[in-house]
């Protein structure tokens, strides 16, 4: 899991805290972690169920 890049909202605090992060994984799939739990553990899910997710938050969800 080393060698994964872990992206974090725009919208986090600098100061930690709070946060969801995303990596990754194939073009399957995507690993969510906590940030303040760096070694885990994760949770995985499928990179469409990630998309639908984020679309759903965003308000596009059937658009």
């Amino acid at each position: 899991m080393d060698n994964l890049t872990w992206k974090k909202s725009t919208r986090s605090s600098p100061n930690g805290g709070h946060c969801v992060e995303v990596a990754t994984v194939s073009s399957d799939h995507v690993l969510i972690r906590d940030s303040k739990a760096v070694p885990g553990p994760f949770l995985r899910i499928s990179s469409s169920s990630w998309s639908a997710f984020i679309h759903t938050l965003s308000g596009q969800a059937n658009k």
